[in-house]
């Protein structure tokens, strides 16, 4: 059964969710663009790799000659099987956290030149690694690399786009050619809650035929492979819908006479 979401559902965009849904949407894509585009092009998955790394006072090197030593309780042994007290303790290393997000390039198979770059944000993108990821979108735009870029999170600060209008998702497309000129411009795809997701277009090379990745198609497959619907509605959607939008997605969760 489909996600009862005419467009996006809001539920998935809660943190328990997210990650498994970029993590499957970024294969299926790929799969839906390889039939389009073989054989003179080939998709590949890639990775962003974040490393959230401890300040400077809650790491140190394991096994440094000053590895810090706390004396603690000066217990003696016992027996009968009570437990005996450490006559001292170690600190320990903070564990580096790391997160990596894929994302998607069509390659060239002549060449192996990457002609499209295609992103579907993540939290991290958003927030503590937003410097990272637009340095990279920055270095995209400065080549004739094709970008796409899909926000499916209401969370968030929206990425810096010139004039992009008040919106909780979006999709945008970017052209090499269309960035030639005085006026560089993308194609912008600005959606509501409530809007239905779009068939987007995914540039190649100038001149050659388009190839297009429908994205509730690609949502509601995910959906039920997923198996979202046994324990999606458990929790409310992150973050919280307005009252009128809440409303209504509760409508759309629990129709009206259906049994819960």
């Amino acid at each position: 059964m489909p996600s009862p979401f005419p467009g996006m559902n809001p539920y998935i965009e809660r943190p328990d969710v997210w990650n498994d849904f970029h993590d499957s949407f970024i294969p299926a894509v790929r799969e839906v663009l390889t039939a389009q585009v073989q054989p003179r092009y080939y998709v590949r998955i890639e990775g962003h790799l974040y490393i959230h790394e401890p300040s400077a006072k809650e790491r140190f090197a394991l096994g440094r000659p000053d590895l810090s030593l706390h004396t603690g309780p000066q217990f003696g042994a016992t027996s009968g099987g009570v437990a005996v007290g450490a006559p001292a303790y170690v600190g320990m290393p903070v564990i580096v956290e790391e997160e990596r997000f894929p994302y998607l390039e069509i390659r060239d198979r002549a060449k192996n030149e990457v002609v499209t770059v295609i992103e579907l944000l993540s939290p991290t993108n958003k927030t503590n690694g937003r410097d990272q990821y637009l340095a990279k979108v920055q270095r995209i735009l400065a080549s004739k690399t094709n970008f796409v870029e899909i926000d499916l999170l209401r969370a968030h600060e929206k990425m810096p786009w010139d004039r992009l209008p008040s919106c909780d998702y979006y999709a945008i497309v970017s052209r090499y050619a269309d960035r030639q000129g005085n006026a560089p411009q993308a194609a912008l795809w600005p959606l509501g809650v409530r809007d239905a997701l779009p068939t987007i277009p995914i540039p190649l090379r100038p001149g050659e035929l388009e190839p297009t990745i429908d994205l509730q198609a690609i949502l509601h497959r995910i959906y039920d492979a997923a198996g979202y619907s046994m324990f999606l509605y458990e929790f409310d959607p992150e973050p919280r819908l307005s009252v009128p939008d809440a409303v209504w997605a509760a409508q759309l969760v629990h129709p009206p006479g259906a049994s819960v």
